[in-house]
């Protein structure tokens, strides 16, 4: 009976793997895939699953299954496998594709909403240099073009800075003192939400 767990470890050190999670991680597919081709059960695996971790440890899908699933190899007409990693890679390339213009896309329309922030927040700020008296009210309107981005995000602020409201731990991470949950606490530093996940807790203290 063939060693499935030694020939997964020839072709390992073949490509200086250590182990099986850094296979998988290499390959991109859970540890449990790795584990399953280890035992020798390549032939009830996905050949998608089978394909990256070929990549992962270097060799051909061809190579892969004539050694840990010869059966298929036998089922499948020549250029089979052949085929199928070229149709996989050229897939993966139309992904990376999109991926890179959705990037493109999402960053243009960030700094479409961000366009009169940007041209203007370096003058203010060497005008804050050259005048360290400038009111601060006069620069608060500057700051709406990234509110205007939080709102397109669906980014809200969990409470408001200064406000008191009843202790939640979920919601508020204390910064000095004890409380109980439901007793008041003051607000120093806002937390955010986005929809319905909790991006940052808002930091607060006993109002006592």
């Amino acid at each position: 009976m063939k060693n499935y767990a030694l020939l997964l470890k020839k072709f390992m050190d073949q490509g200086s793997i250590s182990s099986l999670k850094e296979l998988s991680q290499k390959a991109g597919v859970s540890e449990l895939q790795v584990m399953r081709l280890q035992r020798g059960l390549a032939s009830r695996m996905r050949v998608d699953i089978l394909l990256k971790i070929s990549q992962g440890l270097g060799i051909t899908l061809t190579e892969l299954l004539t050694n840990f699933a010869p059966e298929l190899i036998r089922k499948l007409p020549e250029t089979s496998t052949s085929a199928l990693e070229q149709e996989y890679n050229n897939l993966q390339k139309e992904l990376e594709q999109q991926k890179q213009f959705l990037m493109q896309e999402f960053q243009q329309s960030s700094l479409q909403i961000l366009e009169s922030w940007l041209q203007q927040w370096p003058t203010v700020v060497q005008k804050v240099k050259q005048n360290p008296r400038l009111a601060a009210v006069k620069i608060l309107p500057l700051l709406r073009p990234v509110e205007k981005l939080m709102e397109v995000w669906n980014v809200e602020s969990i409470a408001t800075v200064g406000a008191e409201v009843p202790f939640d731990p979920k919601l508020h991470q204390l910064m000095e003192g004890s409380v109980q949950k439901g007793e008041m606490v003051k607000v120093r530093y806002t937390g955010y939400k986005q929809g319905d996940k909790l991006l940052f807790r808002a930091k607060v203290s006993p109002t006592i």
